[in-house]
């Protein structure tokens, strides 16, 4: 069994944490300073309820764009480095998620002879009607889920539940987005003043579907490819010159098997596009440090033989390549994980 452990911190990921904290930051200013102006006269806000809103609002915004990171990446590599440490970004959603629910709780429920959670859940009970309906729900079964994906997103979790029950905890990020659209839709929307916010949801809605359904063509026209009709024949996959340096290239197979083909440092190398550790796209990822790094949670391997290096004991199954006038041929019989295969040189 892998020890699995923390992916080694980096500049990049310092970076990347510092950015989220700023534009954290600079939306909590920005909110401050505009939703005052888009106020209702019959419910002015004050400072306790502009931080609810402000806490709640962002951790949707913050919440669409995680969704869009995955569909952007696929459809133009320019994305990646957002994604390889989405990871980061689903946790500080749910903290941001956490502070809104506290300044609730704070506000509407800090004098209340009961529980707070039970005066939140006793204090409406109109579930037969849609005005007035109790929205409060909605939010925290979508709190719940996304405290759950924080507390289990460390690899420990995901060696000890098991890729599947993981993979399926984590996929329910999609029913959390839903659910916090329904709490927004019977609470905040009843109560704007303003038409801008349902705007900007309306607009985060159409572009977390949008990116989906474009990523998902995306994935059909690949399965569409041309297929070899024998498996011991070689597979011309493009021209060297289309390749991308230092990335990776996805090529389906007739078997069904999806390779991620690499050109780094005047070398080709073809590997397994699944990742040994979450079933990650390889192909979507990069050459780093003369490693595959995989673009999901920077977990990385030789290209030559597709051994993860120590501590780590992971393998994935390696092909073999040629080169013939400019164009690159595949071998489609997958190699046992972890076999050795000699880099086709590209330059002398």
């Amino acid at each position: 069994m892998s020890a699995y452990r923390m992916v080694t911190w980096n500049r990049n990921k310092i970076i990347y944490d510092l950015i989220l904290i700023l534009a954290f930051g600079l939306y909590l200013g920005v909110f401050f300073v505009l939703a005052p102006r888009f106020q209702s006269v019959s419910l002015p806000y004050d400072d306790d309820t502009l931080a609810i809103d402000a806490y709640g609002s962002c951790a949707f915004f913050m919440l669409s764009v995680i969704l869009c990171i995955g569909p952007l990446a696929r459809l133009d590599r320019r994305f990646l480095p957002i994604l390889y440490n989405r990871r980061h970004f689903g946790v500080m959603t749910c903290l941001v998620a956490l502070a809104h629910a506290n300044a609730v709780l704070g506000w509407y429920f800090s004098f209340s002879p009961v529980p707070r959670w039970t005066a939140l859940l006793s204090a409406n009970t109109s579930y037969r009607q849609f005005l007035g309906f109790p929205f409060e729900i909605f939010g925290i079964a979508a709190l719940f889920i996304l405290v759950i994906m924080a507390a289990t997103s460390h690899d420990f979790w995901l060696n000890f539940l098991g890729p599947p029950a993981w993979k399926a905890i984590h996929m329910s990020v999609y029913a959390a987005y839903t659910l916090i659209l329904l709490h927004i839709a019977l609470g905040a929307f009843q109560t704007a003043a303003s038409p801008a916010f349902p705007m900007l949801v309306l607009a985060c809605v159409i572009a977390v579907s949008s990116l989906h359904i474009l990523a998902m063509r995306q994935e059909r026209r690949l399965d569409s490819q041309p297929e070899s009709d024998s498996l011991s024949d070689w597979i011309a996959i493009g021209e060297l010159a289309d390749l991308p340096e230092a990335a990776g290239k996805v090529v389906k197979l007739s078997t069904g098997e999806r390779v991620a083909i690499f050109h780094y440092d005047g070398k080709l190398a073809a590997t397994s596009n699944l990742c040994a550790h979450q079933n990650g796209p390889l192909g979507e990822g990069r050459i780093i440090d003369g490693k595959i790094t995989c673009p999901w949670h920077g977990f990385q391997y030789d290209p030559a033989d597709g051994c993860a290096p120590p501590p780590f004991t992971e393998k994935i199954a390696t092909y073999r390549l040629k080169l013939v006038d400019g164009q690159v041929l595949i071998d489609p019989r997958a190699n046992p994980p972890g076999t050795f295969v000699e880099p086709v040189r590209t330059a002398v």
